[in-house]
C-alpha cells in the first residue's frame, strides 16, 4: 500500500513568511553582517541580494547558464542571479575533468558560464570551454528587482550518472525546489532562528538545494565550512553558534574519529545525515560523543528529499524515517506487484509528489522510462516498511540486491552486519555471477589484519543467517568512494 506522509502540524517556532528561491531572506527578518560564511568569508543578505541581481541583469534572456560551482560566495550570488532571471542554473562540479564538462556545457545548452575564479589576475580556470566566460565580482552590484518565476520554471539544471552512458540533465522547477524545502523546514523544526552549517559541494542537492537555497529560504544564517572537516566543524559551532549541521556518512565517521571536535557539537538542536546511509557504528559513535542521534534522510537527484527522520520523532540507525508531507511512497515488487510493508519484505521504491523533477532534459525515452504508468517515480533503490510506515533504504536495484541460492538478499543487510565487527572499518558488499548459486556473495573490506576471513564470515552468519554470510572477503586499502561519500561499487574488482 502507498505510505503517504504523516499529518504533522507546523512547528511552534516562529518563522517568516519563506522567501522566494530567487530571494536573500525572507521579508522582514532583520539582515545580520554574518547572514552567509562560505570559507570565512561573510556577507550581509543585502549586499548578496544585490551582487545576485548584477549577475541576473547579465544572463536575462539566456536558455541557460553554467556555474563553476566552488566553495565560494561568488557561487551562491551566481546561482542566486541565475533564478533571479528565471535562468536554469547548471552547476559544474570544479573538478570535473574536460570530457565531463564539455557534455554538460554541450547538452544543457549554457549559453555562459560564470565562473568564481574569473578576472584580471585570473583568466578563468576552464578557458578551453568554448562557451563564453563571465566574471562574479560581489563589489559589482545592482538595485533591480525580478519578478519572482512561475512555478513551473526550470530553476536547475542537476546532471546525474546512471549506471550506462553519460549524465543525464535533471530538471528540477522553482516550485518542487519550493514544496521541498517547506517540507523539510516542517520536518526539522528549521527556522530563522536556526545557524546552518555544512562543507558539502555546490554542485549537488544536498549541499546547494538544501545547504543554501534551504537557509536562504528559511532565514536561517549559513556557515559553510569550505572542506568538511572535523576541525572546520568545531570552529563553526563554537564561533557561530551552530544549531543545525549536515553531513554524509564520510563527514559523520571523520568528525566521530575526533572526539574533541565531536563534543563541540553537544550545544547543537539536530545533526542531519544523507546521501548515503550512515553506518550503524559511526551513528553510535556521533550520538556517544555528541549526545544527539542523527535526523537520516533518504532522496534522489530526481526528486530531491522525499523521506526524512523528523526532530521530534524517533531516530533508529539504519532508517530513513517517513514520507515528508506531501510525498508518497510505495514499494513495488521486480513484476510491478505490491510488497507489503511488514519490515522484511524488500520492494522497489516509488516515489510521487510535489517534489519530483520535470524530466531528463532532451531525453524523453529516459523520463518514460524512469516512471511507471500512472506516474510515479521508479527510485531504482531497495526498501522495507515497516508497518508504522518507517522506511529502511537496502540499496540499489542494480548493485545491492543479490540472488544466491534462491534467497534474496540486500547488500545493505550484509554490510551493516560487517560493520557491526570492531576490526572492521570499511565494508562493501556484492554479487558475482557464480555457476552453482547464482550469485555468491563478496565482501570488500579494510580491517585489521589480525582478523581472518572466516571469522568475518562467521561473524556474519552468527548475527544474521547462514545463506547471507559472504562466500568470498577481499581486503582493500580503501573503498572507492565519491565526492558524497558514495561507495563506487562498479569500481570494485573481484579478479583474484
Amino acid at each position: 500500500m502507498p505510505t503517504p506522509a504523516p499529518d504533522h502540524p507546523s512547528p511552534p517556532t516562529a518563522r517568516f513568511a519563506p522567501a522566494p528561491l530567487c530571494a536573500a531572506t525572507p521579508e522582514g527578518l532583520p539582515d545580520h553582517p554574518d547572514a552567509l560564511v562560505v570559507d570565512g568569508r561573510a556577507t550581509d543578505r543585502a549586499a548578496l541580494l544585490a551582487a545576485a541581481a548584477a549577475v541576473a541583469q547579465d544572463v536575462r534572456g539566456l536558455p541557460a547558464v553554467a556555474v563553476r560551482a566552488t566553495a565560494s560566495l561568488e557561487t551562491v550570488a551566481a546561482v542566486l542571479g541565475g533564478l533571479q532571471a528565471g535562468v536554469p542554473v547548471v552547476p559544474v562540479p570544479p573538478d570535473s575533468g574536460p570530457l565531463e564538462r564539455a557534455h554538460i556545457l554541450r547538452d544543457s545548452g549554457a549559453a555562459a558560464l560564470l565562473d568564481p575564479g574569473f578576472g584580471p589576475a585570473t583568466p578563468g580556470a576552464w578557458a578551453d570551454t568554448g562557451v563564453p566566460t563571465l566574471p562574479i565580482d560581489l563589489a559589482r552590484q545592482a538595485g533591480t528587482s525580478f519578478p519572482a518565476p512561475a512555478s513551473d520554471t526550470v530553476a536547475l539544471i542537476l546532471y546525474t550518472s546512471g549506471t550506462t552512458g553519460a549524465p543525464k540533465g535533471v530538471l528540477t522547477t522553482h516550485g518542487a525546489v519550493a514544496a521541498d524545502l517547506d517540507a523539510l523546514a516542517t520536518a526539522w523544526d528549521w527556522s530563522a532562528d536556526d545557524v546552518l552549517v555544512h562543507g558539502l559541494p555546490l554542485f549537488h542537492i544536498h549541499g546547494l538545494v538544501l545547504g543554501v537555497l534551504g537557509a536562504l529560504r528559511t532565514g536561517s544564517r549559513l556557515v559553510h565550512t569550505g572542506r568538511p572537516t572535523a576541525e572546520r566543524y568545531a570552529a563553526a559551532a563554537e564561533q557561530h553558534g551552530g544549531s543545525l549541521f549536515f553531513g554524509v556518512p564520510t563527514v559523520w565517521s571523520r568528525i566521530a574519529d575526533e572526539p574533541a571536535a565531536a563534543r563541540a557539537l553537544r550545544g547543537a538542536r539536530l545533526l542531519v545525515s544523507g546521501s548515503a546511509p550512515l553506518p550503524a557504528p559511526v551513528f553510535a559513535r556521533v550520538a556517544e560523543l555528541t549526545g544527539h542521534h542523527p535526523v537520516e534522510r533518504y532522496g534522489m537527484t530526481e526528486t530531491l528529499i522525499t523521506v526524512s527522520t523528523r526532530a521530534d520523532g524517533e531516530r533508529p540507525p539504519g532508517t530513513v524515517g517517513h514520507p515528508l508531507d506531501g510525498i508518497t511512497t510505495r514499494l513495488a515488487a521486480e513484476d510491478g506487484t505490491p510488497v507489503p510493508a511488514d519490515g522484511r519484505t524488500i520492494g522497489e521504491l516509488q516515489v510521487s509528489g510535489p517534489t519530483l523533477f520535470a524530466g531528463y532534459l532532451n531525453r524523453p525515452d529516459a523520463t518514460a522510462a524512469a516512471l511507471t504508468p500512472d506516474g510515479w517515480f521508479r527510485t531504482g533503490d531497495l526498501a522495507t516498511v515497516d508497518p508504522d510506515g518507517r522506511h529502511r533504504i537496502v540499496g540499489r536495484a542494480a548493485t545491492d540486491l543479490i540472488k544466491s541460492g534462491g534467497f534474496r538478499i540486500g547488500a545493505g543487510e550484509v554490510e551493516d552486519a560487517l560493520l557491526s565487527h570492531p576490526a572492521v572499518r570499511e565494508a562493501a558488499v556484492v554479487g558475482v555471477p557464480h555457476a552453482d548459486l547464482g550469485q555468491e556473495i563478496v565482501a570488500f573490506v579494510v580491517a585489521e589484519p589480525a582478523v581472518t576471513d572466516r571469522e568475518l564470515t562467521d561473524f556474519v552468519a552468527a548475527g544474521l543467517s547462514v545463506h547471507k554470510r559472504p562466500r568470498r572477503v577481499v581486503r582493500v586499502d580503501a573503498l572507492p568512494r565519491n565526492a558524497l561519500g558514495k561507495v563506487q561499487k562498479k569500481q570494485l574488482s573481484t579478479d583474484a
